[in-house]
This record gives C-alpha cells, sequence and structure tokens, in this order.
C-alpha cells in the first residue's frame, strides 16, 4: 500500500528539510539533496511509524469494542425460566 502525499505538503516537508539542515549545519541544502532525504526518511522510516500508527489504533478501537460489549451486557435483561 503507497501513501499519496499531496504535493503542497511534499514541497512544505521539503522546505522544513532545507530550513532543519541549515540550522543544524549553517549550510543550506538544495531542493534535489532535500528531497533525496524526503525520500528516504518516506521509505526506510515512514512504515515504522505508519506501521506503530495501525498498532495504536487497533488498540484504541480494541478498547472501545471491551466498553461496548460490557455495555450491551449491562442492558440485558434477565431471562425468566418457564415453569413446568
Amino acid at each position: 500500500m503507497t501513501i499519496k502525499i499531496p504535493k503542497e505538503q511534499k514541497d512544505e516537508i521539503v522546505s522544513r528539510i532545507q530550513t532543519f539542515y541549515y540550522e543544524q549545519t549553517g549550510d543550506e541544502i538544495g531542493q534535489l539533496a532535500a528531497e533525496n532525504w524526503f525520500e528516504f526518511f518516506y521509505k526506510e522510516v515512514g512504515p515504522v511509524f505508519y506501521n506503530q500508527g495501525i498498532m495504536d489504533s487497533k488498540d484504541v478501537l480494541m478498547d472501545k469494542m471491551l466498553l461496548l460489549e460490557e455495555d450491551l451486557y449491562a442492558l440485558k435483561r434477565p431471562d425468566h425460566e418457564r415453569r413446568r
């Protein structure tokens, strides 16, 4: 599965990479170099954060399902046994 990032958002991230690089080193980094850094993190580091986000979402959903199950159980009415 490939995540699509809008061009405007990618351009903003590339610009932020350029700013970060300058603030850290005092040297400027060009557009192409910043895009290469972006691609590296997108391909190599991005999946780690994506997968963690999926697992976090699963955990939240499981907690909500447990609460829902408890709420539904609380709504049950007592069964009355039929007398013979």
